[in-house]
């Protein structure tokens, strides 16, 4: 009962300074409670019904209750002024003690526990110098009165731990929640990044082979128009074609993570042959290492390989500067660990950009997917002093005993 009356203050609330009008009305509530018992206990040898004073001090000590959640010191120290002169006039005893255990219970409930058992001693040493000042005996009331204020001091601390654990409970829920929250806004950024670099690999390599092979039919078109080479046309046109073809393959894969749970097939070390064919179809002269071991490369590891080559791949074409560039892409499965390297033989791979043109994401986006595997990623001038640009990268993966490597 008295855990449902004075219910409503959670330690862990910032404290108010007004006084509500569930406050008032409790206080209320609680001095009319007294006055029943007042005038419906019986009278004693030793206690009478109170006078107009003793009405007062009744009334009073309800009265403070009204700041038992902002103030329940104060409020417990002004109940027992209050409550001791009218148990030194021998009015009533049971009427006030309704509102000495709720002001006691409010300063339980408060906390902290040092200054709960500092104040249950006060307050039964409080009540023994009044029962001695009226001559009660110090006997059995005394004891049964110092039991009821230690079991509503015990009962307060009982629902302040509760309270406690609840909101120990409701805040690590809610900085769980906060988490997932962080996790997933990563997630959500990690996947943009990815699908960024995707359409930028894809639309890259794609546009350049496609403007190369327009250039050479252009070219033709234009050298000797009166010995048009139709078959060097058509095999341009064709080789558009194609790439136009895989380009929309590959981007429709790519969308495809955009409209449904499942990130669809990645591209693998399967489809690198396919990326020196269109190569070689825009002009390059490319030879191919392939040695991707007996087991199965990583998803990730195979799909970060075949987006550095064909980065690469497209630089190469795009910057290597001579007519038919040559280019070497290795693909080695070595020490548990997939190594890439890719090397041309052009004067000028990499041309610094105009002023009024923005740097490309094209080897920021090789390093961050070699990143994205736990893997290392380097590129710039060959290391063995010949003219041309090399790009490496070794990529973690399950080792496994490599068999004879294939060339193409």
């Amino acid at each position: 009962m008295l855990s449902s009356l004075a219910h409503g203050r959670a330690p862990a609330a910032t404290p108010t300074t007004s006084v509500s009008y569930t406050d008032v009305a409790f206080a209320a509530a609680i001095f009319l409670g007294q006055a029943a018992l007042a005038l419906a206990l019986p009278e004693a040898a030793r206690s009478h019904r109170p006078d107009a004073l003793g009405w007062i001090l009744l009334a009073a000590g309800a009265a403070l209750l009204t700041w038992r959640r902002h103030a329940p010191m104060w409020c417990l120290v002004g109940t027992v002024t209050v409550v001791a002169p009218y148990h030194y006039m021998e009015n009533i005893q049971e009427a006030p003690l309704l509102a000495s255990m709720i002001a006691l219970y409010s300063v339980a409930v408060a906390g902290p526990p040092a200054r709960t058992f500092l104040v249950v001693p006060t307050v039964v040493g409080t009540m023994a110098t009044v029962m001695a000042a009226i001559g009660r005996p110090a006997g059995a009331p005394m004891l049964q009165g110092a039991g009821w204020v230690v079991a509503v001091a015990v009962a307060g601390e009982v629902v302040r731990m509760h309270r406690n654990y609840i909101a120990a409970i409701m805040e690590r829920a809610e900085r769980a929640e906060r988490t997932r929250e962080e996790e997933a806004a990563r997630r959500v950024a990690e996947e943009r990044l990815r699908i960024a670099r995707d359409l930028h690999d894809l639309l890259a390599h794609s546009i350049t082979l496609i403007g190369v092979q327009t250039s050479v039919a252009a070219h033709i078109l234009l050298a000797d128009p009166d010995r048009l080479d139709r078959t060097a046309v058509a095999g341009a046109l064709d080789n558009i074609a194609d790439t136009c073809r895989e380009a929309r393959s590959e981007l429709r894969t790519t969308l495809r993570v955009l409209r449904a749970d499942s990130d669809g097939p990645l591209p693998g070390l399967a489809g690198i042959p396919s990326l020196t064919k269109a190569a070689e179809a825009a002009g390059a002269d490319v030879s191919l290492t392939l040695d991707p071991g007996r087991d199965a490369v990583p998803a990730a590891v195979g799909a970060a390989a075949y987006r550095i080559i064909q980065e690469s791949l497209t630089n190469a074409v795009r910057h290597a500067g001579a007519p038919a560039p040559r280019v070497r892409v290795a693909v080695r499965h070595r020490d548990a660990a997939l190594h890439v390297c890719v090397e041309d033989d052009g004067p000028e791979p990499v041309k610094p950009p105009a002023a009024d043109r923005p740097e490309g994401f094209g080897i920021v986006g090789m390093r961050e997917r070699a990143r994205s595997v736990g893997g290392t990623f380097a590129a710039g001038p060959r290391i063995d002093g010949t003219a041309g640009f090399s790009v490496t990268a070794v990529l973690p993966c399950p080792a496994d005993r490599a068999e004879p490597a294939e060339t193409y």
